[in-house]
Order: structure tokens, then sequence, then C-alpha cells
């Protein structure tokens, strides 16, 4: 692997405690991260962050990237308490290093929102997530790829919300931003089409939806692989579909790939898992009585 080639080669080169070891470190870690290997990452993060506090000090903007991607590790795990810490300390160092206005606070803002929102702290959550838009539009126009994060998320929280018009409008615009920018397939679209499928599902338009959810699937397993967590995450929207329209044995055989993948990757007492877990013990005990 290139990347962990260069990173024995600066090791040797540079000494372990280099800051450019910190960057390798950081390369080969985004990559297990990019691959759902999320207990490989972490070490290798842990390990960049104390490079960089060490050599460039804790209020350098290489230190919040650090603190951001050891975050965005302990968010995926389900450690909420720990993540949080990390991505506000990030971001305090950014706004202080970068301005307020800066369009990597907007980074870190749309990594917060995207933590309470999945913990339903809507009102702090969709704050964050409109200061996020705003920054990014502002910095580079109201089309540029970036604005996608925050329009996607605000949407969600919408539809968590029942205010479908105002979501389907944001998933809309961040759909023809990516086509025109990215093309049909790229990964980043699957997400305006899966928020898209949830407002049909919720509409009772399930024909509609399940063709969406096919989509964001086929996109997620050729770009990300069958065995990411945002390829269950597709499985996962999908077996809920079949639940609703009381097709229950198609949903079990989604949900049981769905823990696959979820006990494989994330492990057995991630909240995603546990949750997983109990939906399909639920739904089989409901087929059997």
């Amino acid at each position: 692997m290139l990347n962990q080639r260069a990173l024995r080669i600066r090791e040797q080169a540079q000494g372990p405690e280099h800051p450019d070891v910190a960057s390798s470190l950081n390369n080969l870690a985004m990559l297990f991260y990019d691959q759902g290997k999320y207990e490989q990452a972490m070490p290798l993060y842990q390990r960049a962050l104390h490079i960089r506090e060490q050599a460039q000090g804790p209020e350098h903007p290489d230190t919040a990237r650090s603190l951001s991607n050891l975050a965005l590790i302990y968010h995926e795990q389900g450690e909420y308490e720990q993540a949080e810490t990390l991505y506000q300390r990030a971001l305090r160092i950014r706004e202080q290093v970068l301005g307020m206005e800066h369009p990597d606070i907007a980074r870190a803002l749309n990594n917060l929102a995207v933590l309470y929102f999945e913990q339903k702290k809507y009102e702090q959550a969709e704050l964050l997530f409109q200061r996020a838009l705003h920054i990014r539009e502002q910095a580079l126009g109201a089309n540029h790829p970036d604005t996608t994060g925050p329009l996607n998320n605000l949407a969600s929280l919408y539809v968590e919300q029942g205010k479908y018009t105002q979501a389907e409008v944001m998933y809309q615009q961040a759909l023809r931003i990516f086509e025109q920018a990215q093309g049909p397939n790229s990964a980043g679209i699957a997400h305006p089409l899966n928020g898209l499928a949830n407002i049909c599902r919720e509409q009772k338009k399930y024909e509609q939806a399940e063709l969406l959810y096919q989509r964001v699937l086929h996109i997620r397993e050729q770009t990300l692989g069958v065995e990411h967590p945002d390829t269950a995450e597709a499985l996962r929207d999908l077996a809920t579909l079949r639940e609703t329209q009381g097709n229950n044995a198609e949903a079990v055989s989604l949900y049981q790939r769905v823990l696959g993948i979820q006990k494989q990757v994330l492990g057995q007492q991630h909240p995603k898992t546990v949750e997983t877990h109990e939906r399909l013990r639920v739904l089989l005990q409901g087929m059997n009585e």
C-alpha cells in the first residue's frame, strides 16, 4: 500500500515525531475510515493528533484537523460525549485562527450539528446547519458542491420534523448541484436521493420510494463497497420500506444483511447495531405470534 510505504519512509528519514509523519498517518487513517475500518483508523488518528500537539501546538489548524478526524471516529462508534468534546475544541481553534466566516468553520459546524441531530437535539442542530450553509454560500457560491453537506443535513432535519415541502426543495437543490458537478452516479448524490426516498415513503408513495432506495443502494455498493456502513444504511432504509409495505419476510432478510455488516464494521455494542438487532427481534417475534 502506497500510504504505508510513504509512512515508513518518512519515519526513517525524519523521525517518528515529525509533522510530515502525522500527515502520512492521517492519509492512511483516512483510507481506513473511507473503507469503514474504524478500529484501524482510530490509533493512527490518535498518533497523528499527539504528534501535531507536540510539534505544532494545541491551537494549530493542523491540530484542529486531527481533532475533527478523531471526533468522526468516536461519532461513528456512538461515543457521542467524546466526539462532542473534540468537535467543539476543533471549532474553537478554527474560529480563533481562521475567523468566524472561513469555509473550514462550516465543516466544523456541520460535524457538530450532525452529532446533535443524531441525539435529537434539533434546535441546536438547526442553528448550526443554517450557519454552516450561510458560510459556504457566501464563500463559495450557492451552486458549489460543498454547499450540499449542510443542505442535505438541514433537509434531513426538516424530514424528522415533518416539514416535507421545505425538505424536498433542499434535497432537489443538492441533487441538481451534484449532478451538474460530479455526474449522476457519484457517491455524494446518494444522500439527497435517499432523502427524497424517505419523503416518498412518509407520503406513502411506495413505488417512487423503492426506485430511489434501489438507486441509492446501487450507487453505494459501486462506490463504497458491499460491506460499508453507508451501504448498510441503504439496506436498512429498504428494509424499513418493506416492513411498511407489510412484506416482513423480505424485511427480515434485509435487516439480517444490515446486522451482519454492522457487527463486522461497527461492533456488537454500537448503537446502530443494537437498534437493528432490536428491530429484527421485534419483527421476528411478531411473525411468530
